[in-house]
């Protein structure tokens, strides 16, 4: 069994959940489940590991999550990364974009079942101590979601898979962006459902499209999870919710002027090892969205955290100016 739970998790998004971001939301939740951006198995080979996949310890619990289509290379690059100390390895079988499929990874692998149980077998083979899940769509272009999204869950589960995260849209991988793949093929939440009622054995977690902790919560309640993407990102102060809506448990902040002040000793710390101040702070943009000064916050972030040498005085520059406005609002 894991020692981490998938009750709720942040999304792996690429330009997105790097260490910098993962860094952040710990200063906002203990303990949900946070995922690299989605890495491919030759770059975690062949390429600098440290830079690639490294972590700080504060990230547990971490998911690592890989792309792409040669169980060979899906079994090195898990093995590799339970080896860093990954506390999860997950399979890209979502990802829509044209350098995903060009690679023959990613959604495209909705049509290739077998080859998907292939690739969990490799990986699961080679980390056995490390739980190893899929990422998946419910379709993709003109399949049935119903039978395609059971068709890939059955495959996998009879060699052993028996935790998925699903993405509740299908993916169009002819005409449509990766961007307009987020909004115009429709949701279907019922239909993933539908998949824990007939496989419960199975864990499923839920994905796509949630708008809040509110709402996952709502669309989750008869499955095993939820995973917010783009909402956590955008405005992240929902995370400091998080641990106390859907785990039980204290927040490791009690508001968000403190989650800065906790996170500010990483900052200075990187900072120290020569990481660009904006390299962080770009990460920390939405965290006073919708509150008094949180335009004034923005705005310090971002014309000063990219001025050379700057350091975490831009950061408290930034909570100066927000805190004149927003702390009788919170």
């Amino acid at each position: 069994m894991p020692s981490h739970s998938r009750a709720f998790s942040v999304a792996p998004m690429m330009d997105w959940t790097d260490r910098h971001c993962r860094a952040f939301h710990r200063a906002l939740s203990r303990r949900a489940l946070l995922y690299t951006e989605m890495i491919t198995a030759d770059a975690v080979i062949h390429g600098e590991r440290e830079r690639l996949i490294g972590f700080d310890p504060i990230e547990h619990p971490l998911g690592l999550q890989l792309g792409g289509s040669d169980p060979a290379r899906i079994g090195a690059a898990a093995r590799i990364g339970a080896d860093f100390g990954y506390d999860e390895i997950n399979l890209n079988i979502g990802c829509p974009s044209d350098r995903v499929q060009s690679g023959r990874f990613g959604a495209c692998l909705m049509r290739e079942p077998h080859l998907v149980a292939a690739l969990w077998v490799s990986a699961q083979s080679a980390a056995p101590n490390t739980p190893v899940t899929i990422k998946c769509r419910i379709g993709v272009d003109e399949q049935e979601p119903r039978e395609a999204l059971w068709a890939l869950v059955d495959a996998c589960a009879r060699e052993g898979c028996s935790s998925f995260v699903v993405h509740a849209r299908k993916a169009w991988l002819s005409g449509l962006s990766p961007k307009e793949n987020r909004d115009v093929p429709p949701l279907d939440y019922e239909l993933v459902r539908a998949l824990k009622r007939e496989r419960p054995a199975l864990e499923i977690i839920l994905n796509g499209g949630l708008r809040d902790l509110e709402h996952g919560l709502m669309e989750s309640q008869s499955l095993d999870g939820f995973m917010l993407g783009r909402a956590a990102y955008q405005n992240p102060a929902l995370l400091l919710d998080a641990d106390a809506r859907v785990f039980g448990a204290p927040a490791p902040a009690k508001n968000r002027f403190d989650a800065v002040e906790r996170h500010i000793p990483y900052i200075d710390a990187r900072r120290s090892e020569g990481a660009p101040l904006h390299a962080m702070t770009r990460h920390m943009l939405g965290l006073f969205n919708g509150v008094p000064g949180g335009r004034r916050w923005r705005r310090v972030l971002s014309e000063q955290s990219v001025r050379a040498g700057a350091g975490v005085e831009v950061v408290r520059a930034a909570l100066a100016e927000v805190t004149r406005a927003a702390a009788p609002a919170l």
